[in-house]
């Protein structure tokens, strides 16, 4: 597995990484929401200069250009309920990509820390032959990315497989590494630095889906 972190240079990712972890700001839904957009953008366009690319000419009104574009189709999917911000900023770039969602849960089945991942949900269009770009902001454990790629990916083979994720922990890296083909490509936008005994991420950001979306049952 390749990966890619692109916050270790200086620049306004890292800006709006501090703006979702501070406590002060995060509280504010839309602004939250905004900022995984923001840095989905800026994802998609570091994930873009990695993808093949074709010559194509073009008439312009005074001439003909010849450019390149993307080779082969491009699939973003993401995880619900979490990953709907981060896929926007992502579908802002690729405006013209097929897109699926999944949806994948911790299921506590003795109402104690242990836990299941639930794959239950899944409307996704054919990503044989294209780039699938898998989308979820928080890697912890890691186990819901294996799961939701085990389910997408039994009948059908992407060229290559993109996950994106907002802030990992090291060993949701670790389990990936140990899980996935070596055609994929892991995007982190941050890197933290554990996890706790509960299995979130610290210092991480809390819940990204309830602080996007509003607080679940």
């Amino acid at each position: 597995m390749h990966i890619h972190y692109i916050s270790e240079q200086n620049s306004i990712l890292n800006h709006f990484l501090t703006q979702l972890r501070d406590v002060t700001i995060q509280k504010d839904s839309m602004r939250f929401r905004k900022n995984i957009e923001r840095i989905g953008e800026i994802m998609a366009y570091e994930l873009s200069k990695t993808l093949d690319y074709k010559a194509i000419s073009v008439q312009t009104p005074l001439g003909v250009k010849h450019t390149t574009t993307v080779a082969e189709p491009v699939v973003l999917c993401s995880i619900l309920r979490a990953g709907l911000a981060l896929h926007q900023g992502f579908m802002n770039f690729f405006d013209d990509a097929e897109n699926g969602f999944v949806s994948a849960y911790r299921h506590h089945y003795n109402n104690d820390d242990a836990f299941e991942i639930l794959v239950e949900y899944q409307a996704a269009p054919s990503f044989e032959g294209k780039n699938l770009i898998l989308i979820d902001p928080m890697l912890a454990t890691g186990q819901s990315l294996v799961a939701v790629l085990h389910k997408l990916h039994l009948e059908q083979k992407p060229k290559e497989i993109h996950i994106a994720v907002v802030i990992a922990a090291p060993e949701g890296i670790a389990f990936l590494e140990k899980n996935l083909p070596e055609n994929c490509h892991l995007w982190v936008a941050a890197l933290d630095e554990k996890l706790n005994e509960k299995n979130y991420i610290v210092p991480g950001l809390g819940d990204a889906g309830d602080l996007a979306y509003g607080s679940k049952l």
